[in-house]
């Protein structure tokens, strides 16, 4: 086969350019992405301790553990976090209820008296939609 050619075949990528896009795009979309997450978790925050103001939710006689509730926003450079919760105990208690002895041997039959799951589900549709105007099509 010493009188055979081979014949190179060439091929051409566009990726980096298409690589350097979609970065520019999603460092774009950051500053827009977390306001909505911020935005968010503060309605998320409110809901949740309206909820916890009374039936069906737990009831708040002294709204400590409504007051309780917080919102803090993180973000690394390329993904931004919300986090909302309490610092209080009972919040899983009230929340999913407790039937059953505790550490000190009390007997318990709490029932339920959800108030983060269904503020979660209202507020998800709007931070939804707003992150997906955010970041557009």
């Amino acid at each position: 086969m010493a009188g055979s050619s081979r014949r190179r075949v060439g091929a051409t990528s566009n990726a980096p350019q298409i690589a350097a896009r979609l970065n520019a795009r999603a460092a774009a979309a950051l500053p827009a992405v977390a306001g909505v997450v911020q935005h968010h978790a503060m309605l998320l925050e409110t809901r949740i301790k309206a909820n916890a103001s009374g039936r069906p939710g737990p009831n708040a006689p002294t709204g400590d553990y409504r007051r309780s509730w917080t919102h803090e926003i993180s973000s690394n450079g390329a993904s931004v976090q919300a986090v909302v919760g309490t610092n209080k105990p009972q919040g899983r208690r009230l929340e999913y209820g407790f039937v059953g002895a505790d550490s000190l041997g009390r007997i318990y039959n709490q029932p339920p008296f959800p108030h983060v799951g269904p503020a979660v589900e209202e507020i998800r549709p709007a931070f939804l939609a707003a992150l997906q105007t955010a970041v557009g099509d």
